[in-house]
């Protein structure tokens, strides 16, 4: 009982900040000086970014709380280690390095090889995406990603040649398909990285920009020319799907399922314009911009907000009554247990 009383608290705490909390001022914006080298700061200055489902084990690092599980995210290691890099870069938290030092740790003690070869850190939960089910252990292209950047900035701080050395490691699955244990889904030009590496794709914008920054930044330490034709590619397939993710003046989330959430969205729009000022392309700068929420009237305000809303619970019916049914009704005729 104390678990499912836990787990509608979850939920109503999160349909409430979805209804009555929708902000248009989340705080997130990029950090142009984290793309030089030998920088320790990172891309994205955004606080507040899955701070409410972080919590600390005895070892100071966090793991992730839902309504329905708990478990460590790799994902969320690797963000909040480079979180408290920046903070002690910045001067404002002299513990910073030390919190950065214990995320480096598990980071290291938790990569394990990957089926297309190279380092990942899987995910040992199950997690539904509309009609992706991924089942563990499954892999990111966000969490290898994020994993690089900390890994990165671990090898410039303690100078540690392992350390780049996994980074590369990390690398390996965007060289590959995810039918191959990869991360990369090939396009006709380019290619995407998906945070959910699985079948069908989902297409989730965020996990893709933090992947190609992940990227930039082994790029830059290390030189290496296979490195920077996976950024590359990953920087066409970027240029060919944005307009799968652009909605005019706001992001979508995923594949046009609903209008991204505002935490979501600020962090869509400012990524987005991280690469594009890493990559120098003013185009991908120019819809960074037009997404800005600072641009809207009080008009386009209200009808941002109520698609988004609108959006977001019919798609969780159509999940609920049309699409999960199907996906297990699929899994019984392919002899798989369905979830």
């Amino acid at each position: 009982m104390k678990g499912v009383i836990r787990a509608a608290g979850i939920a109503g705490r999160a349909l409430w900040s979805e209804v009555a909390g929708f902000r248009f001022d989340f705080p997130a914006r990029p950090v142009p000086e984290a793309a030089l080298p030998g920088a320790l700061r990172y891309h994205l200055d955004a606080p507040d970014l899955f701070h409410g489902a972080m919590l600390l084990d005895g070892d100071g690092v966090p793991y992730h709380e839902s309504r329905t599980f708990r478990s460590y995210n790799p994902a969320y290691v690797a963000l909040y280690g480079l979180r408290a890099l920046d903070a002690f870069a910045r001067g404002t938290d002299p513990n910073g390095r030390r919190r950065f030092e214990q995320q480096v740790a598990w980071l290291r003690s938790h990569a394990v090889p990957g089926a297309a070869g190279g380092a990942v850190w899987p995910y040992d939960f199950e997690w539904r995406e509309h009609d992706c089910v991924l089942r563990p252990p499954w892999i990111s292209s966000m969490a290898q990603g994020l994993a690089i950047s900390a890994l990165v900035r671990a090898h410039r701080v303690m100078q540690v040649a392992d350390d780049l050395a996994l980074a590369r490691a990390a690398a390996v699955p965007f060289a590959h398909d995810i039918a191959d244990g990869g991360v990369r889904d090939q396009l006709s030009r380019g290619a995407t990285y998906e945070e959910y590496a699985s079948l069908p794709v989902t297409r989730v914008l965020d996990g893709f920009l933090f992947s190609l920054l992940g990227l930039h930044d082994l790029a830059t330490e290390t030189a290496d020319a296979g490195v920077r034709a996976l950024f590359d590619a990953g920087l066409t397939g970027l240029a060919a799907e944005l307009p799968r993710w652009d909605a005019g003046n706001w992001s979508w989330y995923g594949r046009r399922l609903y209008l991204a959430p505002p935490a979501y969205h600020a962090i869509n729009r400012a990524l987005l314009t991280a690469v594009a000022q890493v990559a120098a392309d003013p185009a991908l700068l120019a819809v960074a911009e037009r997404w800005n929420p600072v641009r809207l009237s009080a008009a386009e305000r209200a009808s941002v907000y109520l698609r988004f809303v609108a959006g977001k619970q019919w798609s969780r019916v159509r999940d609920r009554v049309i699409v999960w049914p199907a996906v297990r009704a699929r899994e019984a005729r392919e002899g798989r247990s369905p979830g």
